[in-house]
Formats: structure tokens, sequence, C-alpha cells
């Protein structure tokens, strides 16, 4: 049997496991989408299928791929660690590794923040955020807002008011409110009562639609939040590491957080990594003696091969000028959606800061389109979306996906290393998709077609 043919099969095994024995519905999912492909090799933007194909990957495993797939620097840095036969995670060394990580990392962000905890993902990261600020300040309550993502682990669902995530789980951790993302006034209400040990945010909301807030906003949140003693908290988990261009989106606005949350891109997308970063103050009111030097703590926390991937990270983003790129190139790239999408009535804005979009639709206004979408939006809010993604994929060999908490928004985030070129197929494609919406009795078969296989499923 050739090589290619034995790929395949072995392939087309491995998928009949998935589905046995991991999860079913993904599988179904994927198939309904026609997404469901077998990749060979994926290298920056690009992803190689069993089938021929090259995907352009505008998703990047949702901000995880800042500096691309599989970057051959990091790749060998991962390589030479591992002939070391060094000491990987003994737990009773001390880690230098993380020592320089840590060191680095600090730098980068700037400001009081001096300590770091390791963690192994973003969720982990948020549940550190919520021990320690609880340990710091005595209180219990934590204030977030609507339309947030901070994960899926007891701790981190809490801080998120969309009952989709939460439905079915029962009771979460008590003393979590919500105030609208952008909202002083409501904001100071809650502040002012004193209960709050963290206001925890996401300084640009991802899943709830890439939401950039005013240039005043987080500014005067921070200022609040010292005014009433709660700690000022930021979940950079998508957009730290120089997503929006800057090394944190905090940087953007002249913060100082008490807090910040690393994980996803921290690697490289090789090695699961988090990372919070933290003052001295907020350090030591955890390991404040001997006896709690390891009340908190992760078995895979300061690992040698997630603290040299984040290394080799921080240096290929820094070598590479990848921040500055982005933020160059993401401007020029809105700019060119904006003008091709402009004549399009279910286009309401396109948004963003350097490699962190947002295209955000609207029901269509003249009746024909109206009636077609209204038809199928009973189905399921997010049909309109998914079949852009569909679209998209099939058609033009794009991944993207729609934001979790705004199904009308689709999400534009390749690595901060893709090619011009590819940022023009971007383009042209959403373009030539939209085409069809507004065009194309075909577009709303389609969809009013995956709408009857979905609801079957």
């Amino acid at each position: 049997m050739p090589a290619a043919e034995h790929l395949k099969v072995e392939q087309n095994e491995g998928v009949k496991l998935y589905a046995d024995h991991v999860n079913p519905q993904w599988v179904r999912l994927l198939d309904l989408l026609e997404m469901n492909a077998q990749y060979t090799n994926c290298s920056a933007e690009r992803l190689h299928t069993t089938d021929g194909r090259t995907i352009l990957d505008f998703l990047s495993g949702y901000c995880v791929y800042n500096a691309g797939h599989n970057h051959p620097f990091i790749v060998e840095a991962l390589r030479d660690e591992l002939t070391l036969n060094a000491p990987s995670m003994l737990q009773s060394h001390v880690a230098t590794l993380a020592g320089e990580l840590a060191g680095r990392l600090c730098e980068k962000a700037g400001g009081r923040l001096s300590k770091v905890y390791f963690c192994s993902s973003g969720s982990e990261g948020v549940e550190t955020a919520i021990k320690f600020s609880r340990a710091f300040t005595g209180r219990d309550g934590l204030l977030a807002a609507r339309g947030a993502f901070h994960g899926l682990t007891c701790g981190a669902l809490a801080l998120m008011d969309h009952r989709f995530w939460s439905e079915g789980f029962g009771p979460l951790i008590p003393g979590v409110e919500f105030v609208d993302f952008g909202d002083l006034s409501a904001l100071e209400r809650q502040l002012a009562t004193k209960k709050f040990a963290a206001l925890i945010l996401e300084p640009m909301q991802g899943e709830g639609g890439i939401l950039i807030p005013e240039q005043d906003y987080l500014a005067k949140a921070q200022a609040l939040c010292r005014k009433y003693g709660t700690l000022f908290v930021l979940d950079e988990v998508q957009t730290g590491l120089h997503r929006t261009g800057r090394f944190l989106a905090a940087h953007h606005y002249d913060l100082d957080p008490d807090m910040v949350i690393l994980a996803k891109a921290l690697s490289g997308g090789l090695v699961p990594v988090g990372a919070v970063l933290m003052t001295d103050g907020i350090y030591d009111s955890v390991y404040g003696s001997l006896r709690r030097a390891i009340v908190h703590t992760s078995t895979y926390s300061e690992n040698s091969l997630a603290m040299r991937a984040g290394l080799a990270t921080l240096e290929v983003l820094e070598n590479e000028q990848l921040g500055p790129r982005a933020l160059a190139m993401g401007e020029a790239f809105r700019e060119r959606l904006q003008d091709a999408l402009s004549e399009f009535e279910m286009v309401a804005q396109v948004r963003g800061m350097g490699f962190f979009t947002g295209i955000e639709f609207r029901s269509p206004r003249s009746l024909g389109l109206r009636l077609s979408f209204e038809a199928f939006h009973r189905v399921h809010p997010a049909m309109f979306g998914q079949m852009l993604v569909m679209r998209l994929y099939r058609d033009h060999n794009i991944l993207t996906q729609i934001c979790g908490n705004n199904f009308m928004v689709l999400k534009a985030a390749p690595p901060l290393n893709a090619s011009e070129e590819s940022l023009d197929h971007f383009v042209q494609s959403l373009a030539a998709v939209m085409d069809a919406v507004h065009s194309s009795k075909r577009f709303w078969q389609d969809a009013l077609q995956l709408a009857a296989r979905a609801v079957r499923i």
C-alpha cells in the first residue's frame, strides 16, 4: 500500500476511535459543517490536508499560534531540551528555567508585576487569580463583565454570564456578580460595596465579539478598583503575547494591573502552559511562610519543556518583530475588509486591534433577505455564522470561527507571521461569500438544508 494511502487508512481509523472513545458529537459537528479534514503538516498559517488542500488558518487555535504553527526555532529548542535528559519536573528542585522565563515575562509586562505563578492553561490561571485575590484582600466577592469568556473550570465558569457554558453543571462558586463591559457607573456602584476581592476583565472581549473598549474605560476601571480596595485583574489569555500588537493589550492603555493571566500563545502552541503575573504583595499573601511554600501548586506547572518553549516563543516574537508587524498590518487588513464589505447591508462593522479582528453582521433590512435569514435563525442563532464558516472553509480554504458568546461576529485572528497574500485571500474570500449571501438563492437554500440536517442530528 502506498505511504499516502496507508496514512489515510490510519487516520480514518483514528477518527473512528476518537468517535468511539473521546467525543462523538464533535465528529458529527465537523461532518455536518464539512470541516472534518485530516491534516498532514502545518507551518505558519498554512495547514496541509491528506486530500491535497492548503487551508489558511485565521483562527490560530483561538489565539494559540501567534508565532505560527510549528515555528522551527521553537521546535528546535524543544528538541535540544529533550536531548539534555535534564530534570523536567522533579517537584523537589529549583526549576531554573522557570526563573528565567518569569524574569523575562515580568520585564516585558512592566509595572509592579514582579512574581509569576506557572500553570498549564488559562482556566487554571483564572482559578489562581480567584484564590490569590481572595487571600490578599480577605474578601470573597468577584466581579466580572457580561459577555466575557474566562474558561470552563468551575471557578472560571462562574465568571461568565452566558448560560450556554454553565447549563447542567449545578451550582458554581458563590459571590460572583456582573456588570456590562464599558459601564463605569454600574461598575462604581458595585465596587462601592467593598465586597469584591477582584474585578476580572478581558481588556478586549474575545468571545464577546472582539469588543474594543472606549479609550479611557480600563484606566478609569483601574482607578475605581484602587479607590475601593478591589484588585484589578486582566485576563490576557487571548489578547497577550502581541496578539493586539503590544506585548499586552494593557499596554495600549498605559495600565498598571495587579495581576495578568497569560496562556495560549506562550509556548508557541506546542506545550500546555499558563502564567499569572502579580505584585510582590499578592504573592506574599499566599506564600507567606515556609509552611505555605506549596499551598498552591500544580504537577506540570514548571516543567522544563513548557518553560523552554516559553523562552523560545518570546525570542521569536521579539526577534521577528511580530508585534509591530501585527499592529501595522492588522490596521491595513481591517481597512481592506471595510472597503470590500461596505456595500453589503448585512455587514455592520469591522473592528479590532493588531491581528485580533471581528466582522460583525446584522439582520438584513430588505424583505427578501430578512425572510430567509429569520427562517433559519429561529432554528439556532448560530446558524448564519456557521454557514459563513462552512462556506469559507469549503469554497475558499479558510479556517475561522464565529465568537462563542456573539454568534453574529466572525473572527479573523491569523498567526502574527501570516503573509500579505493570505490576508488578501481572506478579504477577497469573505467578500465573495457575502456577495453570495446578498445575491444568490443557493446560499440560503444551502443554509436551510444545513439547518434541516442539524435538526435531524
